[in-house]
């Protein structure tokens, strides 16, 4: 997994380099050539900064009073605070080395030098202050500079010295018997076999911190993804992240790659992160994650979801985008805890098989919509996480990490989530009050029934099946129409035959069948004749399914099988009413022309 991290840096990110980062930057402060201070400009769209790449970092190194070079927070480039409070010893002595850097910079790089004349004036940094109170800026904001309209951090002899500068120091800072000598040369008794590059190398022993995370449980400052701070943690004797061994520029990789996934091909699922990418870069109408999660480009708006994973598929097949064939996929689920990046999930394979699962998955949701008329749209995949809650907030990580498992690698259904669409199908149709039905819910349902059978359950199809072989489902449509005519004999009388009896009559159907059809010979009776002879038809061309009867009980299979034979036979009856073809939930109650099928 870390391997296929620094392979998507070393292949997408040309500027990955030990000492810089990409770092999400939200203010600019504007100097003249001559160091005069113009003003301070909010970056990126108000509701993050912008991502500026090649920032001089100081990993490993800014300990003991130490700043950041040229970029950094407003606290210690500015000596900002909260509510104008007086700064602390730590922010001062930053702040001070942060103007010394600046010094050592300028004696080398002389376009530094009007930015090291302003920062050893106290006056003129408070203006830059006064000027970051006044757009309510945090002192955890990062700030970079313009001089005379140009970025510093793009002047190749400033990456110059600070690559010079941070080699130095680390030289400087390695002690002979620490696993270097002299010069800085890892020592032969410290060299160990780098876990990325298989090269024998000195190992860092603290790797950079991932951050993005702050949202599914990770730390604002950043959380770690190999670390080993405690003994307990370590092996053979090993000091922190040598236990992993891992050479700085494999690191430095692996990290900006995971960084940049983060925040630009991630999304949110549950208390979750799923970031994803592929081996060869691939354009965003080809992108199947996003097809999945209904992220919708231009180009799919107007097209459903399984109809462009389906051209795809066919354009692979017939040698048409053979570069796609070829392609891999990677799906990292992530989330962060006490400050360490927890791996929920990893998935990879190849773009093909991705394709042939997404497809098959919107083909096994497909439902007929409430009106009966049409397919429902393709159901966004947290509408179908969402159908198994009362509210997308409510939903576990773990129900929705399976989910997403069921998804990219065309799993079968779990019991336990039809058992959950069931219940809120159930809550659903018993209370009045609820929405309409949820679509996502029961193209849930039938999935289930469609991959519980090796090779696809040809009998459970989108629209209603009058010939389906099982009781159950044949009971829910008994229901149905039971319903309906109970609103064509007596109109809306509150709690109707489905909200007294769905529970029941949906796990004993045999217990219950008797009473409902004795209710529909009354109802019958208050019909006018045409109208009462098209409801006989109808209950007797489902009354013949049953040639055994209703069956007794109902395991959950048959509860599942009774609730889609109750919703397909509700939407073929709204099919059949032509004056209802807006798809809302009202009943039939006008009978079709004598042999128009309903």
């Amino acid at each position: 997994m870390l391997k296929e991290l620094a392979d998507y840096a070393e292949s997408h990110l040309t500027g990955s380099e030990p000492g810089f980062k990409s770092r999400e930057i939200r203010w600019s402060a504007e100097l003249t050539h001559d160091g005069r201070f113009l003003n301070v400009v909010p970056l990126g769209d108000g509701k993050r900064g912008q991502d500026l790449d090649r920032c001089p970092d100081m990993h490993n190194m800014n300990a003991g009073g130490r700043a950041h070079f040229l970029i950094e927070s407003c606290q210690y480039a500015t000596l900002l605070t909260k509510r104008d409070e007086e700064p602390d010893s730590k922010t001062i002595k930053r702040h001070a080395y942060y103007a010394k850097l600046l010094r050592q910079a300028a004696s080398v790089v002389p376009t530094l030098v009007p930015l090291a004349d302003f920062m050893s004036d106290p006056e003129r940094v408070a203006k830059v202050r006064g000027a970051l109170q006044t757009h309510k800026a945090k002192p955890t904001d990062w700030i970079t500079w313009h001089i005379g309209a140009a970025d510093p951090r793009d002047d190749q002899n400033v990456q110059h010295w600070w690559r010079d500068w941070r080699q130095t120091d680390i030289s400087s800072a390695a002690k002979p018997g620490k696993g270097a000598d002299r010069a800085g040369n890892p020592s032969p008794e410290s060299t160990m076999r780098c876990l990325l590059t298989g090269k024998a190398i000195h190992p860092l022993s603290t790797h950079p911190k991932i951050t993005g995370l702050s949202g599914v449980g990770g730390l604002a400052m950043g959380d770690v993804m190999v670390g080993f701070d405690k003994a307990s943690f370590g092996s053979y004797g090993l000091d922190q992240s040598a236990n992993a061994a891992m050479d700085e520029e494999a690191v430095q990789r692996y990290a900006d790659g995971l960084n940049d996934l983060i925040r630009h091909h991630s999304r949110k699922l549950a208390n979750t992160l799923v970031a994803h990418w592929y081996k060869d870069s691939i354009a965003p109408s080809d992108d199947l994650f996003a097809l999945l999660m209904s992220m919708e480009t231009d180009e799919q708006t107007d097209a459903s979801a399984q109809a462009a994973v389906r051209r795809l598929l066919d354009a692979i097949h017939s040698g048409e985008r053979t570069e796609l064939g070829d392609n891999r996929y990677y799906a990292l689920t992530l989330s962060g805890a006490a400050g360490r990046v927890m791996v929920r999930d990893w998935m990879e394979g190849r773009f093909e098989d991705l394709a042939g699962h997404i497809a098959a998955w919107f083909a096994d949701l497909a439902i007929v919509a409430r009106n009966g008329h049409a397919l429902a749209q393709d159901p966004k995949f947290l509408a179908v996480c969402g159908a198994l809650v009362r509210e997308l907030k409510d939903l576990p990580a773990p129900t929705a990490a399976t989910l997403w498992r069921v998804a990219v690698r065309g799993l079968q259904i779990p019991r336990s989530l039809m058992a959950q669409a069931l219940a809120r199908f159930r809550v659903e149709v018993i209370d009045k009050e609820q929405p309409a039905i949820n679509h996502a819910r029961m193209g849930l349902m039938r999935a289930y029934f469609v991959r519980l059978t090796p090779g696809g359950d040809a009998s459970m199809t989108a629209y209603l099946n009058p010939d389906h072989p099982a009781a159950a489902y044949h009971c829910g449509r008994l229901l149905a129409v039971f319903a309906n005519l109970q609103r064509a004999a007596l109109g809306d009388v509150g709690a109707g035959v489905v909200q007294r009896y769905y529970a029941a009559f949906s796990q004993t159907p045999g217990l219950f069948l008797g009473r409902l059809s004795a209710s529909a010979r009354n109802h019958l009776a208050k019909l006018d004749p045409k109208l009462a002879w098209w409801f006989e038809n109808q209950l007797a061309e489902v009354m013949v399914r049953l040639s055994d009867g209703a069956p007794r009980i109902l395991d959950l299979e048959g509860q599942g099988l009774f609730a889609l034979g109750y919703y397909q036979q509700l939407a073929a009856l709204r099919a059949g009413n032509r004056t209802d073809a807006t798809g809302s939930d009202s009943d039939v109650t006008k009978a079709p022309a004598q042999g128009e099928q309903p």
